[in-house]
């Protein structure tokens, strides 16, 4: 039986070889992402944010295809549940090893949505004259990219660009990472890091990358006031930072000073430090100069 019935909240989905169930599962695979164009969102955060986010711009459809949820999941979460169905979103009851078995993490907290992808075409993020960009070039970890994009939209940045030699954004360890980020703010993915930086300064947007070995320090750039135009930060791979090609096309390469002992600092702390450096200097008349 693939299905119990249960009157109050519809049948409960009991059977793992369901084809829903099966399809949502291969959503793990990046290629039947790709195909599909369709990610899984897990806990209830992520599809909250996910539901609120409405219409995927150019579709007409809803970011949300559809909702899993345990029976006490959607007691906890009833709001989420409410705000779905209004939507038109279909929810769907299920036993804890259903929604187990489409979730890659280890102790799901039962609830999970199959989403549509909500990525935003590099050109519309240029059309929008943005002031503050995190740029991720050659970041390989799931983990730092979607914890990067959580940063950029707490900074009040307006959007993120992945550059095609990055992870893909719909990575579930990505997707957890940003903790609903990922509707937030628009995010451009596979875009050439050359392609990013040339697009970018030609909206007016200067083009910073962030790296140990900068010449400039970034106490220097707000004592300067340097950052408090529009800037858009490039970040690079966890291991070997930004190769020399991808430093030469920024127009200022600047490191995090560390006062300390620590020899260097993680990527995700080192995109907060400068993003909002970034952020403050922007909110400040004339930048952030020192005595200012």
């Amino acid at each position: 039986m693939a299905t119990t019935d249960r009157p109050e909240q519809g049948p409960l989905l009991t059977s793992l070889r369901s084809p829903r169930v099966t399809a949502a599962r291969r959503l793990a695979r990046r290629a039947q992402r790709t195909k599909e164009r369709r990610f899984i969102a897990e806990g209830p955060q992520a599809v909250r944010e996910a539901v609120a986010h409405g219409p995927v711009p150019g579709t007409g459809e809803h970011a949300v295809v559809e909702i899993y949820t345990t029976p006490e999941a959607a007691e906890r979460h009833a709001e989420i549940v409410a705000a779905a169905r209004a939507a038109g979103v279909p929810v769907l009851s299920a036993t804890t090893e259903v929604i187990a078995d489409i979730c890659q993490t280890v102790t799901p907290q039962g609830i999970v949505g199959v989403c549509r992808f909500v990525d935003t075409p590099f050109d519309a993020v240029l059309a929008a004259r943005p002031r503050l960009v995190a740029v991720l070039a050659n970041v390989r970890d799931p983990g730092n990219a979607g914890t990067v994009l959580r940063t950029a939209d707490a900074a009040g940045a307006d959007a993120v660009v992945l550059t095609d030699a990055s992870v893909d954004l719909y990575n579930p360890k990505a997707v957890r990472a940003s903790v609903g980020s990922l509707f937030h703010l628009p995010v451009a993915v596979g875009v050439p890091v050359a392609a990013a930086v040339a697009g970018l300064r030609a909206a007016g947007v200067r083009v910073v990358a962030a790296d140990g070995a900068g010449d400039r320090d970034l106490d220097a750039e707000l004592d300067d006031g340097a950052l408090g135009g529009p800037a858009a930060w490039v970040f690079g791979n966890e291991a070997w930072g930004l190769p020399e090609e991808t430093r030469a096309l920024a127009d200022a390469v600047v490191r995090v000073p560390i006062h300390g002992h620590a020899e260097s600092l993680n990527l995700a702390t080192a995109a907060a430090v400068c993003l909002y450096a970034s952020a403050r200097a922007q909110r400040v008349a004339g930048g952030c100069r020192a005595g200012g």
